[in-house]
This record gives C-alpha cells, sequence and structure tokens, in this order.
C-alpha cells in the first residue's frame, strides 16, 4: 500500500491554466473523494494521477517514487471508470483474467487472483455468464473486479455509480465501503454527488475551478465550512444563507437581518459590514424562539421519517426548515421559524468564515 503526494501541481492546455498550484498528502490506507461541481477539474486530477494526463508543473509521488514521467502501467494503480468497459464476447472469469494474461502472468497466480477477486465481490455465481446477462451492478462489480486482480497500491474510481438507478447507487455505495474496509487499500474517488462522498470518505477534497477550496471529515467539513462556496456545496439540502449587516453597539456584535430583526451574536470576529449567515434546515424550527419570524408553509417534502418545509417570510426570501416526520403541516400555514444564532455559520463579504461563539442569544 502506499500513500500519495501532490506538490504544486499545475495543468495548461497551451496558454489556458485549469489548475495551479495544487498540494495535497493522500494518506496511506484513505478513502479519499475528490466532489465538486461540473468542470472543477477532478476527473483531470484522477487522470493525471493515474498517468492518463500529463502534469504541466510539479511533483506527483507514489510512496516514495516520483512518477511524473512514469507510464500509468508502471504507477501500480488501478482504475475504474463510469464506463464499464467490459468485452461483450468474454465470460466474466475472462474479463477479470485478460488484463494479467497480458502481462504474462502464470496461470496458476491468474486462476488465484480472478477467484479471490470472484470471492470478495461476491460475483463467484457470475464467472462463466456473459456481460449481457449481468445487471448495472453486477457488471460494475466486475469492472471493480478487474482493478483489483491487479492487486495495486491505489484504486482511482472516476464517477463509477453514475450510470446505475438511485437504489443500486446505495447498494453499490455500501459495496464499495465494504470493499474498502476489506482491503484497506488507499482508494482516491470522484464524485459531483456530495452525498456519495460524505457516506463514503475519511476524508473529502472540495474543488473548484481547478483549486482546492477545502480538505478534511466529512464532519468537519459540514460543521465548520472554510468559505461560502463549502458551505453551499457541502449538505443536503443545502445550507439557507442569509444576508445581512453586522454592527457594534454597546460591546455587542448585532446582525440586522430582514426579517429576523437585529440579532445578538455572541463573539463574532469581524468588524461592521455586510455579512452572510448560513444556517441548516436542522437548525431551522418552526416555533417560538429568541429569535423568530413569521412566515408561510409555501411546500411540504414529506419523506416518512423527517419532513421539510419550504417557508416564505414577509421580504419574500424562502427557507427550508427540518421537521420531525410525525409533524403535520399544510401549504398556505401560518407559522413562525426560529433558529439559534450559535449554530449558525457566518462568512465576511469576502466569502471567508468568521468564527462566533456559541452562546445563548437574544435579540
Amino acid at each position: 500500500m502506499s500513500g500519495l503526494s501532490l506538490r504544486n501541481v499545475g495543468k495548461s492546455y497551451g496558454a489556458v491554466t485549469v489548475m495551479k498550484d495544487l498540494n495535497l498528502d493522500i494518506h496511506d490506507g484513505e478513502f479519499l473523494v475528490l466532489v465538486g461541481p461540473s468542470g472543477c477539474g477532478k476527473s483531470t486530477l484522477l487522470r493525471m494521477i493515474a498517468g492518463l494526463e500529463d502534469i504541466s508543473t510539479g511533483t506527483i509521488s507514489i510512496g516514495d517514487r516520483i512518477v511524473n514521467d512514469l507510464p500509468a502501467s508502471q504507477r501500480k494503480l488501478s482504475m475504474v471508470f463510469q464506463s464499464y468497459a467490459l468485452y461483450p464476447h468474454m465470460s466474466v472469469k475472462k474479463n477479470l483474467a485478460f488484463g494479467l494474461q497480458n502481462l504474462k502472468m502464470s496461470k496458476a497466480e491468474i486462476e488465484r487472483r480472478v477467484a479471490d477477486a470472484a470471492r470478495i465481490l461476491q460475483i463467484e455465481p457470475l464467472l462463466e455468464r456473459k456481460p449481457r446477462q449481468l445487471s448495472g451492478g453486477q457488471k460494475q462489480r466486475v469492472a471493480i473486479g478487474r482493478a483489483i486482480v491487479r492487486e495495486p497500491e491505489l484504486f482511482l474510481f472516476d464517477e463509477p455509480l453514475s450510470n446505475l438507478d438511485a437504489e443500486l447507487r446505495v447498494q453499490m455505495r455500501v459495496e464499495l465501503a465494504g470493499l474498502y474496509n476489506r482491503l484497506g487499500t488507499t482508494m482516491i474517488y470522484v464524485t459531483h454527488d456530495q452525498v456519495e462522498a460524505m457516506t463514503m470518505a475519511s476524508r473529502i477534497v472540495v474543488l473548484r475551478a481547478g483549486r482546492i477550496e477545502q480538505v478534511g471529515t466529512p464532519y468537519e467539513l459540514y460543521t465548520r465550512p472554510c468559505n461560502l462556496f463549502v458551505a453551499g456545496f457541502i449538505g443536503s439540502p443545502k445550507i439557507n444563507l442569509i444576508e445581512g449587516m453586522a454592527r457594534h453597539q454597546a460591546g455587542q456584535t448585532l446582525l440586522e437581518l430582514a426579517d429576523f430583526g437585529a440579532i445578538k451574536v455572541p463573539g463574532l470576529a469581524t468588524g461592521a459590514g455586510k455579512l452572510t449567515m448560513g444556517i441548516r434546515p436542522e437548525a431551522m424550527h418552526l416555533g417560538h424562539g429568541p429569535v423568530q419570524a413569521p412566515a408561510k408553509v409555501q411546500l411540504v417534502e414529506y419523506l416518512g421519517s423527517e419532513i421539510f418545509v419550504h417557508v416564505a417570510l414577509a421580504s419574500g426570501a424562502v427557507y427550508l426548515v427540518h421537521a420531525a416526520g410525525k409533524a403535520r403541516h399544510f401549504v398556505g400555514e401560518e407559522v413562525s421559524v426560529t433558529f439559534d444564532p450559535g449554530e449558525a455559520h457566518y462568512f465576511n463579504e469576502a466569502g471567508l468564515r468568521v468564527e462566533a461563539m456559541a452562546e445563548e442569544n437574544a435579540a
């Protein structure tokens, strides 16, 4: 097994720079997820690690080897793509063995590796079937098996579940997490789906426009987003964002918000000026509290164990509020929306996080 290091890695296409000075350490044995909106560079970065794209500047090291000039075949890694790319005329067993045969591996060793991969992925009953006889999930397991038989130091996954339906995606997420726990090999996984990232990763790298915005555990990114972009990108459903003006009065910081008026935010480390407050739907409530505003229910999303209620306030702003599954609300209902400012996130005019102490608050 090996970790991986990127030092000042950049990528340019002619005069156009798409990535610049990326620095990242991927620890031995971790499940790292690269996530971000379309066009942020996550698949390009994965291809550079794999050796399928040249880097323009910097160094990539796997373990203690700088691999800039090594072809993909010599980097001791395996990659699973969005497309299954199975040979339709070959059985599952032959699909798994084909790459090893090209490496002139002994028949006994090929048999061992194919058998091990089939056992790990629980596809032993499928070994004599052709790809056309398999479901989408089974095809993806075979594609993953083809990577496992190479016994690589790194696994790279480029949006491997995007072709599956919603139910299969959930099932395959569980299977991939189980595979990681069994193998313990370093895995780097690309997805645009932040739910996949949050449920599978030991750490997440959030990318935007070829830059790393934040690196951290799912918990760290959710509870302490470093900027407004990460706060808005991480979390499903999305965070509520409320713009306001901060001012100081009698030694206290007050944040003036439309609909809610002036709220006290103890310990807010910022000067006067524009501020954006981010509040997760589960931190907003329907009811009464020290900070509240009248609202009208616009839409109710009933999901069984929980409810998400879209509420419109007097200013016309619409926010998302989490409610228990047993709650009963209806469109047009007059309600009060409340929250604790100590549970919110605050961002300055540049979009960077500013800190606030969680204390009991009063208007």
